[in-house]
C-alpha cells in the first residue's frame, strides 16, 4: 500500500462520520432514483423490478411525509406543505403506474428536483 492509499484509508472513516443528514437524504434519493431509472430503461429487468423500485420510492416519501407532519419539524411551513403534497402525489402516481397508467419518469423527475435542492445545485447524477 502506498502513502496515498494509506491516507485515503485513514481518512475514509472520518469522511463517513461527517456526512450531514442532507448528504444521507441525497444518497437515499440517488439510490432509489437510480433503481427506478434502471427499471424503466431496461426492458429485460421486467415489471417486478419496477414494482420493487416504486415500493422503495413510496417508502421514502411516506417517511418524508411523516417527518414533516411532526410538529417538531423545523422546516418552514411552506416547505413542509410542499413535501406533503409531493408525497401524496407520489402515492397516487405510483398507484396509477401499478394499475397500468401513469408514468414512472414523472416520479424520477420529482426525485431529481429534490436531489438538486438537497445538493445545493451540484450536478445531480443518480
Amino acid at each position: 500500500m502506498n502513502a496515498m492509499q494509506t491516507a485515503r484509508s485513514a481518512y475514509s472513516g472520518v469522511r463517513a462520520g461527517t456526512r450531514t443528514a442532507r448528504d444521507v437524504e441525497y444518497q437515499v434519493f440517488s439510490r432509489i432514483t437510480r433503481d427506478m431509472r434502471r427499471a424503466i430503461d431496461d426492458p429485460s429487468a421486467g415489471f417486478p423490478s419496477l414494482v420493487a423500485a416504486l415500493h422503495e420510492n413510496r417508502k421514502l416519501w411516506n417517511t418524508l411525509a411523516a417527518d414533516v407532519a411532526d410538529t417538531q419539524n423545523g422546516l418552514p411551513d411552506m416547505l413542509r406543505a410542499r413535501i406533503l403534497f409531493l408525497a401524496e402525489f407520489t402515492h397516487h402516481e405510483t398507484d396509477n403506474i401499478l394499475s397500468g397508467g401513469g408514468n414512472a419518469r414523472t416520479l424520477v423527475d420529482i426525485n431529481m428536483a429534490v436531489m438538486r435542492g438537497l445538493g445545493n445545485q451540484r450536478e445531480v447524477n443518480p
